[in-house]
């Protein structure tokens, strides 16, 4: 049984990092089919309430536009679903990243345009925190 509980608490940090003291903010997310038009990650941990924002990416693994986002809040979220607000095929690369609630005329209305610094990207150590999965 502790065992159990050992190999628990482990999995539970997987992925996790530690930054200027603070636990480090991840996305995990999987390959997964879009049919129903959303996308999904399992868990995020977030330093700030803010948004899991859905953008297109290809081989370069660069930020483009934003095709989906959905709200986080400060902490862990658990099977954050961002619905598409474009059509997305199987074999696209999609990057789920984490960006804050900051910068713009409202709360808790996202405002993000590319390259915008209101609710922009979140970083730790100057890297984006994001994930990079493939639609089916």
């Amino acid at each position: 049984m502790k065992f159990a509980m050992i190999a628990a608490l482990l999995t539970g940090f997987t992925g996790a990092a530690y930054a200027g003291g603070h636990a480090m903010q991840t996305v995990d997310a999987m390959d997964q089919s879009v049919e129903n038009g959303v996308v999904s990650a399992e868990n995020v941990v977030a330093s700030q309430n803010g948004w899991l924002v859905v953008h297109r990416t290809g081989d370069d693994m660069k930020p483009g536009p934003v095709v989906g986002h959905a709200p986080l809040r400060k902490g862990e979220n658990a099977d954050v679903a961002a619905i598409l607000t474009e059509d997305v095929a199987a074999g696209d690369k999609l990057m789920l990243m984490i960006h804050g609630e900051d910068g713009g005329m409202s709360t808790g209305i996202f405002e993000y345009t590319l390259g915008a610094k209101e609710d922009g990207p979140v970083r730790v150590d100057g890297e984006l925190v994001m994930t990079v999965i493939t639609a089916q």
